[in-house]
């Protein structure tokens, strides 16, 4: 689980990542472009629809803002908070902090702590009860690391037709840092497990009224206590070497390396125990997906299908394209490199392959640093366009339990697990 610090400082170089935050500041519109550099978004009206067969924004079409420890990012909604990252930090496998996507789902947050009160408390059916200072998770504790990707379950929503309810993201709801902290399988041990619990409940310091009459004024999610994932569980204090961002959870966090972030508890402050199933709304109502394969229904037989908590799967395989974007033309006869980034909630991403003919046929692309089983697995691939003209990239990404990305979409209510191949067109010109 241990990873060396020293691929996250080559990862997030000082100089480059300054250099791409002016460049975020510029699409932002907070720094003046470059004599001679017109905006494409100044001419012409944005997009009412991000969907697929209206050649997508990568990002979800949102106005730039900024927040505390924040730099621009892209707002869905503010009550509660929803910040997508944009295109560029993707760059490297490491997400800046600064950069890092926010959603919360309730819109009473804190915005300061008191380490001196503060305590993260188990309860409920263990054998000793137990309350944890910050200080006491660092001192009494082998601090462990671990890489792993944080994506929205409804990462890339803004994809699906029929379209659906929820925060239309593009493809920004996820980032990948270096979390630091303690075990879960070590705090548990510690408070003694007793016989007969069948689930851990975790509950942080996001409150508020959710849906009415739904009983949700305050987010929890739970596991099984048999599911395997709680050995890889980390109770993080730092993210990427450094305390993590109040809007990312100071000051821990649960850490669910290949699930959905819906579980990755922010503020963690309870630690439950629990005799009996976990009933309430965001276990039993919310973030379900249908059981079927690829979590896949029809509006039609979606009030039928029978559903299960999407913590019953883990994030499938994808990739993404993070460069060219398309704003520029390509110079025929010169390498263009291609590059992304690719992960898999089922390990280790293997191959990546890339098309330059819209999927008709693949080419091998060189992968980068393996930074763990669950983090951002970066990939480029050098082109040379012989012709010029209007071409669709496509990436496609498989991981160690053989799975590949498929080419269809899926649809479900909640607008959950998408990973279709990602595509981008691009315009080939001469050098004459």
């Amino acid at each position: 689980m241990n990873i060396s610090k020293k691929l996250l400082e080559r990862a997030l170089g000082r100089r480059e990542f300054f250099r791409r935050a002016v460049g975020v500041a510029v699409a932002a519109g907070l720094l003046p472009l470059a004599r001679g550099q017109t905006s494409a978004q100044s001419s012409e009206g944005l997009p009412s629809f991000t969907g697929p067969g209206a050649n997508p924004y990568w990002n979800g079409v949102n106005p730039f803002v900024t927040y505390p420890q924040k730099l621009p990012l892209l707002r869905l909604t503010d009550r509660g908070i929803q910040l997508e990252t944009p295109r560029p930090y993707f760059r490297s496998p490491f997400t800046p902090n600064e950069a890092f996507f926010v959603r919360y789902h309730l819109d009473l947050i804190p915005n300061s702590i008191d380490l001196a009160s503060w305590r993260l408390g188990l309860e409920g059916n263990f054998d000793k009860p137990l309350a944890f200072s910050l200080d006491d998770l660092m001192k009494q504790f082998e601090p462990v690391s671990v890489a792993a990707v944080n994506q929205c379950s409804g990462n890339s929503r803004s994809r699906f037709q029929p379209r659906v309810a929820g925060g239309q993201w593009g493809n920004g709801a996820m980032g990948n840092a270096l979390w630091t902290g303690v075990r879960l399988s070590d705090l548990l041990k510690a408070a003694g497990v007793k016989a007969g619990t069948v689930q851990f409940q975790f509950q942080g310091l996001e409150r508020g009224p959710g849906p009415q009459g739904k009983g949700s004024h305050a987010f929890m999610k739970s596991l099984d206590s048999n599911d395997p994932v709680l050995e890889e569980c980390v109770v993080a204090y730092l993210m990427n070497d450094e305390p993590l961002p109040m809007l990312n959870g100071f000051p821990v966090r649960l850490v669910v390396p290949g699930k959905f972030s819906t579980y990755w508890m922010k503020h963690l402050t309870w630690i439950r125990a629990l005799t009996k199933p976990d009933d309430n709304f965001w276990i039993a109502t919310a973030y379900r997906i249908p059981d079927t394969p690829r979590g896949n229904t029809t509006p039609a037989e979606a009030s039928q299908v029978k559903t299960v908590p999407i913590g019953n799967v883990n994030m499938p395989v994808r990739s993404f394209i993070v460069d060219p974007d398309g704003s520029s033309k390509l110079i025929m006869g010169l390498p263009s490199k291609i590059r992304g980034i690719a992960f898999s909630g089922y390990g280790r991403v293997t191959q990546v392959e890339v098309s330059a003919d819209d999927g008709k046929t693949w080419s091998v692309a060189t992968l980068g640093t393996y930074n763990g089983p669950y983090a951002f697995r970066t990939w480029e691939y050098v082109w040379k366009p012989q012709k010029p003209g209007k071409y669709t990239l496509a990436v496609r990404a498989t991981d160690e339990k053989g799975n590949v990305q498929p080419d269809q979409g899926v649809w479900n209510p909640g607008g959950y697990l998408w990973n279709k191949i990602e595509r981008q067109e691009v315009v080939v010109g001469t050098a004459s």
